[in-house]
């Protein structure tokens, strides 16, 4: 069964001191295509990430967002003492030096200077992770749920289109007949407007014979009949790909156009360029298969 490029998934992962929302957005491109926007802390995992991702999706254009809700923060800015200290020195010495009184509110003073409060580098923990990656699991699973869900109906579209085309084939056996006959009267006609010619009439019908199995569309129905069901057995396929079902409506597009070239009749063209159509929308929706 064919599935849509075209899904959505989100999944919560909580945390002891924040809560992180996982939104994965998927739609139609040609490979896969990820874009990710995830806190620093979290890049060192982005690899692992995309291999996963690249797995469980396949293809599309991914785009992966975190949103992270802190609900308690500890205090991670302290004093680094080394630096406070060596200002204070330094400041004595150099008011000595130059006979000026040193601050009367010290701290005032250090506290403002560069480096005195130094931040606690936030680590990845492990544990952490895990529980990400499952709220991951959960949004992918979200995604492929809805991509199968597009895909349902997706699949009742292009059934539809294929059967319009063969409602289509159907309706030239009619003017296979009258269009040859035509032929052949005309060269009938032609050859009455020359009276004083002779003409082999053995030779004519060699001649006929060539134009019908030149106008003769038998094989082209045939084949255009097989690709049809070949499209309808490769979406009901388990393992159904876009890319293929693409490669068998450019046959059933070579067909068509052998139809039209060889139609030579009103009639008959006009269905072979409803029968175009119907393919061009089927390309159209085929560009969203996975």
């Amino acid at each position: 069964m064919i599935h849509s490029m075209t899904g959505y998934g989100k999944a919560i992962a909580e945390l002891p001191n924040k809560k992180i929302t996982i939104e994965i957005r998927s739609l139609n491109s040609k490979q896969f295509d990820l874009f990710t926007r995830v806190p620093i802390i979290y890049k060192e995992k982005e690899i692992a990430l995309r291999n996963n991702l690249s797995r469980s999706l396949e293809r599309g254009k991914i785009d992966l967002y975190f949103n992270v809700e802190v609900i308690s923060k500890d205090v991670s800015s302290k004093i680094d003492h080394n630096v406070l200290s060596q200002y204070h020195k330094e400041i004595k010495a150099i008011a000595g030096e130059l006979s000026v009184d040193e601050p009367t509110d010290w701290f005032c003073v250090l506290m403002r200077l560069p480096d005195v409060m130094k931040q606690d580098t936030e680590e990845l923990d492990e544990n952490e992770w895990k529980t990400i990656e499952k709220a991951i699991d959960v949004a992918v699973s979200e995604v492929n749920s809805f991509r199968k869900q597009e895909g349902e109906m997706l699949a009742e579209v292009l059934k539809a289109k294929i059967e319009n085309i063969r409602v289509l084939l159907s309706e030239v056996e009619p003017y296979e007949a009258e269009r040859i006959e035509k032929v052949k009267t005309k060269i009938l006609e032609g050859l009455k407007n020359l009276e004083s010619l002779e003409y082999d009439k053995n030779r004519f019908e060699q001649e006929m014979i060539y134009y019908i199995e030149k106008l003769d569309i038998n094989e082209e129905k045939c084949r255009l009949a097989h690709h049809l069901d070949y499209f309808i057995e490769t979406m009901d396929d388990e393992n159904a790909q876009g890319k293929k079902l693409g490669f068998i409506t450019q046959e059933i597009g070579r067909e068509i156009n052998t139809l039209g070239s060889k139609s030579n009749q009103s009639g008959m063209q006009r269905i072979v360029v409803q029968m175009k159509d119907e393919l061009e929308q089927i390309k159209e929706q085929i560009l969203n298969v996975l």
